[in-house]
C-alpha cells in the first residue's frame, strides 16, 4: 500500500474573491470550487491533507487571503501566508498574521524581485522575527539565484527555518544540470536549509518522464538527506504539462526503491515537523 501524502504546496485560486496582479493564463483556473477540484482528484491518489501555499494576492489582500483559506476545509492542514518583509511595516504584518489559527509559515515571492530586495538589513532584521514562533520561510528562487540570494539570506538568519522551493527551479527542458546540481549541493550544507519535492514536472516541458527527472529528485534527497525533504504538488501550476496524477506516479516511481520510512519522511512526516502540523 502507498504510504499516505501530506501535500505542502497547493495554491488555492479564487478568481471571483482575490485579485492576482501576476496572473495572465487563467485558462485552467476558472474552477467555482478548486479546493473540492483539487482533492476530487488527490484523494484517489494517497493525499490525505494539504497546505495552502499563498498565491501572491494583491498586497492590500494578503490578510483576506490568509483568514479565507485558513477556514476553507478540514482537510487543509495549515497555510503559508504571504509576507512582505522589505517594509517597515513588517512587524505588524507579522503581528496580525501569525495569530490566524492554520498559518504555519511565510513566503515572499523573490524569484519574480529584483535580487537586491532580500539583501537589505531591513529584510533580514524582519525575517529573523519568524524564528520566536517557530515560523518557516519558502524561499522560491531560480536556480541562477540559488548562491547569490539564496545563500546569504539562509547564513544571516540562521535561527529562521527555510524550505527551499521546487527543488531550486531547475531549467530541465534545456538539460542544464551542473550549474543546478553544484548550487543545492552548496545550499544543502546549511543545516536550517529543507528542500521541496515540489512542482518540477512543470519545468521538463511537454510529455515529463521519471526519467528526465530522477537526477534532479535523486539529488536533491542525496544532498539534503531523507529528513530534510518535503513533498508538494504546486496544483494547478504542476499541470502544465500533466495532471496533478502524472506528478504522484511519476514521484512514487522515483522513490520507490526507498524504504517505507524514508518515503514517509519525504511525503508527510518531514512535513508534519517542520510546519508544526
Amino acid at each position: 500500500m502507498a504510504v499516505p501524502i501530506l501535500d505542502t504546496h497547493l495554491h488555492l485560486v479564487y478568481l471571483d474573491r482575490f485579485s492576482y496582479p501576476w496572473l495572465e493564463l487563467e485558462r485552467d483556473l476558472k474552477a467555482q470550487r478548486p479546493v473540492e477540484s483539487y482533492f476530487a482528484e488527490a484523494e484517489a491518489l494517497g493525499i490525505e491533507a494539504a497546505m495552502h501555499m499563498e498565491v501572491d494576492v494583491a498586497e492590500d489582500e494578503i490578510e483576506d487571503e490568509t483568514r479565507f483559506v485558513t477556514r476553507l476545509d478540514p482537510r487543509l492542514a495549515g497555510a503559508i501566508a504571504a509576507c512582505r518583509p522589505e517594509s517597515r511595516n513588517f512587524a505588524s504584518q507579522f503581528e496580525t498574521l501569525s495569530a490566524i489559527a492554520g498559518v504555519r509559515g511565510f513566503r515572499r515571492i523573490l524569484h519574480t524581485q529584483p535580487d537586491g530586495l532580500s539583501q537589505t538589513s531591513v529584510f533580514r532584521d524582519n525575517l529573523r522575527r519568524l524564528a520566536d514562533g517557530d515560523f518557516t520561510f519558502d524561499l522560491c528562487l531560480r536556480a541562477d539565484q540559488l548562491l547569490p540570494v539564496g545563500a546569504p539570506l539562509v547564513d544571516q538568519c540562521n535561527e529562521v527555518q527555510f524550505v527551499l522551493d521546487h527543488c531550486g527551479v531547475p531549467n530541465i527542458a534545456t538539460g542544464d544540470f551542473g550549474a543546478w546540481r553544484d548550487a543545492v549541493s552548496e545550499l544543502a550544507r546549511r543545516p536550517n536549509l529543507a528542500c521541496k519535492v515540489s512542482g518540477i514536472i512543470a519545468y521538463a516541458g511537454p510529455n515529463p518522464t521519471a526519467a528526465a527527472l530522477r537526477p534532479y529528485v535523486e539529488h536533491v534527497i542525496a544532498s539534503f538527506g531523507w529528513n530534510r525533504v518535503v513533498w508538494g504538488s504546486d496544483h494547478p501550476v504542476c499541470t502544465r504539462y500533466a495532471n496533478l496524477t502524472r506528478w504522484v506516479e511519476i514521484s512514487r516511481e522515483i522513490v520507490a526503491g526507498a524504504s517505507d520510512s524514508e518515503q514517509r519522511r519525504l511525503f508527510a512526516d518531514n512535513a508534519r515537523r517542520l510546519y508544526r502540523l
